[in-house]
C-alpha cells in the first residue's frame, strides 16, 4: 500500500480552465475531445457534437504533479478516459487510479456536491487533497465532520485553473502531515 497522501483531480476546472476569459492562458494548448459522457449529452449528428468538447490543457501540469508527494488519482467525469485521453497532453502516465463514479449528477439529499460522498468513501481514511472546481463550503464541512483523515479540499477557480498558488499549497500540506 502506498503511504503517501491521495490527491484526487478533477479535470474541467482544475486542469481544463473551461471558463478562462482569454481563450489562451499562457504554455496551455486546445484540444477537440469526444469524451463519452459529453457526447451522450449532445444532439445526434449537431455541430458541436462533430467538432468536440474544446479542453485547454497545460503539458507542463503532469510534471508537477508528479513531482508532488502524492499519489495521483482522478475524481472526474471523464473516468478512465483521463488516462486515454488527458494524461497523454498533460504529461501523466496513463494508468492512473480512477473513482468509478455511479451517481453522476444526481442530487444530494443533503445539498452536497453529487461526487463528495463517493470521493469520502474511495479515500478509505488515507489523507487526501481533492481539487475541483464544484466543492462548496458544504461539502467541506461535511467531510471535516464524517472524515477520520486528514483532508482538504481545494476549490480551483475554473477561469484560472491549477496555478503556482495552489501547487505550493498543495506542497505545504502534504509535508504538514
Amino acid at each position: 500500500m502506498n503511504d503517501r497522501p491521495l490527491l484526487l483531480l478533477d479535470v474541467d476546472g482544475p486542469l481544463n480552465p473551461y471558463r478562462a476569459v482569454f481563450t489562451r492562458h499562457r504554455g496551455y494548448v486546445t484540444r477537440r475531445l469526444h469524451p463519452a459522457n459529453w457526447s451522450a449529452r449532445q444532439a445526434p449528428g449537431s455541430r458541436r457534437l462533430r467538432r468536440g468538447l474544446r479542453v485547454r490543457l497545460h503539458p507542463g501540469h503532469g510534471a508537477r504533479l508528479l513531482a508532488l508527494p502524492y499519489q495521483l488519482a482522478w475524481a472526474t467525469t471523464w473516468m478512465h478516459e483521463a488516462n486515454e485521453m488527458i494524461a497523454p497532453v498533460i504529461g501523466l502516465p496513463g494508468d492512473l487510479p480512477v473513482i468509478e463514479f455511479t451517481n453522476l449528477f444526481a442530487k444530494d439529499s443533503d445539498g452536497l456536491y453529487w461526487k463528495t460522498r463517493q470521493v469520502v468513501e474511495w479515500a478509505a481514511g488515507r489523507p487526501f487533497v481533492w481539487v475541483d472546481d464544484m466543492v462548496t463550503d458544504l461539502d467541506i464541512r461535511h467531510v471535516a465532520q464524517h472524515y477520520d483523515g486528514p483532508a482538504l479540499l481545494l476549490r480551483i477557480d475554473p477561469r484560472r485553473g491549477l496555478r503556482g498558488a495552489e501547487f505550493a499549497r498543495l506542497e505545504r500540506w502534504a509535508h504538514g502531515l
